[in-house]
């Protein structure tokens, strides 16, 4: 499947800002099953774009530098990406967790996609009791990893509702849990802290899920929006295994990776700082359109962040 790609994140300050310095992690990652054809960035007004270097996790970063006061600026970023990816099958000889958890703890691999980073609490995931609990009776040691994972994702997609209203950008997931509501970032959250309780290497992946379904089949929550969703360290053989929380699913055709890291606050599409006074309104759009033959027709809406 071919994605054309747009997200649109539109700044208004109260007073003009008389200088900004961000970090864009816009850019969709090499991974596998996807390829990247083609990729834009338009900021308007213009400012200095840069690459950077990733201080933690795997993104691509552009530091976008902006000397000239402003009261609006937009930050649109376009892709087009290939995305061949089969949907994973648990096997009978998979490694069960428990030889999951030895693997990671004995790796030497300390790069960005090695186990080993993503086996501890990270600064928005901290051990929780509580959660470690309720993802305890998916996670035997003794069980195929991939069973593992897709059972769990499924039981949170059961057992909590999807609900924008309910918690924030920097809801912690005790909170999201205990209100059994929230949004994928929650939901991936709140799996990510259950399986590092049981010493499993767990990530935080961001990016975008397809606009419109197949045919005969329901359109995906999170849709139209910036997606969240577990990756899963299934060994050596196996590699980094996607599952969907939200959905229930695992990360297959439907999903586009841009960034992968500990938690969201190494991933975020755009942080940084800004010099002025008065308020500051956000407003994100993400169209994520199929590219279809020539007689079929693809229609996308723009939605903000799920």
């Amino acid at each position: 499947m071919r994605y054309d790609i747009r997200h649109v994140t539109r700044f208004s300050y109260g007073n003009a800002v008389r200088f900004a310095r961000c970090n864009l992690r816009l850019k969709p990652i090499d991974w596998p099953g996807q390829t990247l054809e083609h990729y834009d960035l338009i900021v308007a007004p213009s400012g200095r774009a840069m690459p950077a270097r990733a201080e933690a996790g795997l993104a691509h970063v552009t530091r976008l530098v902006v000397e000239e006061p402003v009261r609006r600026l937009t930050i649109e970023s376009r892709a087009r990406i290939a995305v061949d990816r089969l949907v994973p099958v648990p096997a009978a000889d998979d490694p069960t967790l428990g030889e999951i958890a030895a693997m990671a703890r004995a790796s030497g691999d300390l790069s960005a996609a090695g186990p080993a980073a993503y086996l501890y609490p990270s600064p928005l995931i901290p051990l929780d009791r509580a959660i470690a609990d309720y993802c305890a009776p998916d996670l035997s040691p003794g069980r195929g990893a991939l069973e593992a994972g897709i059972a769990l994702a499924q039981r949170i997609q059961r057992d909590f509702v999807f609900d924008g209203s309910a918690t924030m950008v920097d809801t912690p997931p005790h909170e999201a849990f205990l209100k059994r509501r929230g949004v994928c970032q929650d939901f991936a959250q709140i799996m990510i802290t259950g399986l590092r309780a049981a010493g499993l290497p767990a990530a935080y992946a961001s990016g975008y899920i397809r606009t419109i379904p197949p045919p005969g089949e329901e359109r995906l929550v999170g849709a139209d929006a910036t997606h969240a969703w577990v990756l899963l360290w299934c060994g050596p053989a196996r590699g980094w295994v996607g599952v969907d929380p939200t959905n229930g699913i695992w990360m297959a055709g439907d999903h586009i990776v841009v960034a992968i890291g500990r938690d969201y606050a190494e991933i975020a599409p755009v942080d940084g700082v800004v010099l002025g006074a008065g308020a500051q309104d956000m407003d994100v759009s993400v169209d994520v359109a199929p590219l279809a033959p020539a007689n079929d027709c693809a229609v996308a809406a723009a939605a903000p962040h799920s």
